[in-house]
């Protein structure tokens, strides 16, 4: 009987609550770049599974060098305070030379400003990893390195990452999807960072 009670109580929690947001970050600062073009449509996933999203593109993301303590955090302002809000994140990076941009590394460095929150960095937020590269060694090398980084933030990476081979034109220049198997790849990550936040915020709202 408490057992139906509980999940009665919990289904009802679940009901009360607004959407949960994620949030997406990254691109590159070309205008339609293959890694910005993903992080879209994955985002457009999330939405079909019930999220609100948010997207923080490169332009935001041209931040001065990270210093910890040197208290210059205007620009970083708007990133802070949604990767801080959101439930969940998607992040994605072109490729280069084996590792993330340094563009983007350089805004994840800005969440050491969560170090002190009661939730710090990622803490139980579950992020969808994509990379954009130019061949499918530099994406795989990359995919690790940045599922590496989002464990040492205390984050989730979801059990799909993705990589996009941007020397196949996976998008025409409408920005719509070429490639199918990718787009689903994209659509299966956006479910999963979606349904993972759903539950992460029913956790914390039911204790």
């Amino acid at each position: 009987m408490n057992v139906v009670v509980d999940m009665s109580s919990r289904r009802q929690s679940a009901q009360s609550l607004p959407a949960p947001l994620v949030l997406g970050i990254g691109g590159t600062l070309r205008p339609h770049s293959t890694s910005e073009q993903a992080l879209r449509i994955a985002l457009q996933a999330a939405e079909q599974h019930g999220a609100r999203t948010e997207i923080i593109t490169a332009q935001e993301l041209d931040l001065p060098m990270y210093d910890f303590g040197c208290g210059t955090l205007e620009k970083a302002a708007r990133l802070i305070d949604a990767v801080r809000r959101a439930d969940g994140l998607i992040v994605s990076t072109p490729a280069y030379h084996g590792g993330l941009s340094g563009l983007l590394k350089n805004a994840l460095d800005y969440l050491q400003e969560l170090a002190g929150d009661p939730s710090p960095y990622l803490h139980r937020k579950a992020v969808g990893c994509i990379v954009s590269a130019g061949g499918w060694q530099a994406g795989a090398a990359t995919l690790v390195s940045i599922r590496s980084i989002v464990h040492a933030l205390r984050g989730w990476p979801t059990p799909l990452g993705v990589t996009v081979n941007s020397a196949n034109k996976p998008f025409s220049p409408d920005g719509d999807i070429q490639d199918i198997k990718i787009g689903e790849q994209l659509r299966i990550l956006g479910g999963q960072v979606a349904t993972f936040a759903q539950g992460r915020q029913l956790a914390c709202a039911t204790g």
